[in-house]
């Protein structure tokens, strides 16, 4: 015999306890937000008051050959990469709207500190030949939120980082990706309506253009290597390079406009194999050097969303799912964060061992380039469009999913103009 209100006492228990679940499942984009703050207040809320360098711990691989001070540069110019389309947005009275406007505040204390040569939170200008990768990430992060992040800054600040961006030009790029780093920041001061060094642009584009070895990849340098640099630099700056230069009418040799439409072509093949690397538990293959970058795999996918340049075979909702499903593979563990809140050396918790000779804290703040669609309003169908699984997550399910195949080069050949 069921005592029925026994029977009745339990469900009620039952839908009591499903229902507090459910409120307390966060939506994708609460999740990004909340992520993103976690990630970006130990940086910013120290640096805003000049406060990096006396607190922020700096943990460097066995084989490390450069100063330690470079980290605190590396960790705030690669965060402000991810960071800064997101704080591009209007300001509300939301949850989200509070911690971006504090996050913003943050940042623009947190430039004006980085080249103020009083502050105990001066970088490492002049000193060091990396600090060209922290430049361009820098610049960077001001061509993607040019309105909201460099206009406000006052005259003295403008001014200073045009001197130390134009001071990189003293800085000898090794033959690689290296030369993308020179051509954003020149691209840079052409958006900001500054004398741009021509040469160093064009070369960045040519050479880029020479290593590219077919089907969306890459290679880094004269010889390839199966690794991350088309997404880490390959892709996103070349794309941004030629947008600017195509935006500011810069008039050479070079065609600009048509450049860009192969390249984004490119870039739209590669972000499909991309997503195909995620698997239907969210990880990805950690091959090649970098690694410690984490999610910074994921940028162009990121890129091209916010961008609203996916390709057809990738809809909004069914990448949300798959970033998402990465965030939270590789970050629901407190195993890579220290007490302090800073990321640990390593790509999954700490793993000092698998660091590369430049590597250090701040190196791995890379992992901010997944976080671009943030830079899309919460009403945008990157965020309200239904989840759908991704490719792998079909396919291991026996679902139906896309045929695979090589792209060639839609304008297979672009002469110079003249």
């Amino acid at each position: 015999m069921i005592d029925l209100k026994l029977f009745f006492q339990i469900v009620v228990i039952t839908c009591c306890f499903y229902s507090n679940v459910s409120a307390q499942v966060k939506s994708d984009r609460e999740y990004w937000v909340n992520f993103a703050y976690k990630l970006s207040r130990p940086i910013l809320e120290n640096m805003s008051k000049g406060q990096l360098k006396q607190n922020m711990p700096i943990d460097v691989s066995t084989t490390f050959n450069r100063p330690h001070e470079i980290g605190y540069a590396e960790g705030f110019a690669r965060l402000m990469a991810g960071i800064s389309p997101w704080l591009s947005l209007p300001d509300d009275t939301s949850d989200e709207g509070i911690k971006r406007r504090q996050l913003r505040e943050w940042a623009l204390l947190s430039y004006k500190n980085a080249v103020d040569p009083q502050n105990p939170d001066y970088l490492l200008w002049g000193k060091n030949g990396q600090i060209l990768v922290e430049a361009a990430y820098i610049a960077e992060s001001f061509l993607r939120s040019y309105d909201t992040l460099w206009q406000p800054l006052d005259n003295t600040t403008k001014q200073r980082y045009i001197e130390k961006f134009k001071a990189t030009r003293n800085i000898d790029p090794p033959y690689t990706n290296w030369y993308l780093f020179s051509g954003i920041i020149e691209a840079f001061l052409a958006k900001a309506d500054h004398p741009c060094d021509l040469f160093r642009l064009n070369t960045a584009i040519r050479k880029t253009e020479e290593w590219y070895i077919g089907d969306g990849w890459f290679s880094d340098g004269p010889d390839f290597a199966f690794d991350y640099y088309t997404s880490y630099v390959f892709h996103p700056m070349y794309l941004e390079i030629l947008h600017t230069a195509e935006q500011k009418h810069i008039y050479t040799r070079i065609d600009y406009s048509a450049y860009y439409k192969r390249e984004l072509y490119r870039a739209q093949r590669y972000s499909i194999i991309l997503e195909r690397l995620i698997s239907p538990e969210g990880t990805f293959p950690p091959v090649g050097r970098s690694i410690t970058y984490r999610t910074a795999v994921m940028q162009p996918l990121a890129l091209l969303a916010l961008n609203e340049q996916l390709p057809n075979e990738l809809p909004n909702g069914q990448v949300r799912a798959a970033l998402t499903a990465v965030l939270h593979r590789m970050f629901d563990t407190d195993d890579n964060f220290t007490e302090k809140g800073y990321l640990k050396l390593g790509f999954y918790g700490h793993q000092p061992e698998i660091a590369d000779f430049y590597t250090n804290t701040g190196s791995l703040y890379m992992a901010s380039l997944i976080l671009l669609p943030l830079g899309l309003p919460e009403t945008h169908s990157f965020w309200q469009a239904p989840a759908e699984d991704w490719t792998q997550k079909k396919a291991w399910n026996g679902q139906s999913f896309p045929q695979d195949h090589m792209w060639k080069d839609a304008i297979p050949q672009i002469r110079d103009k003249w």
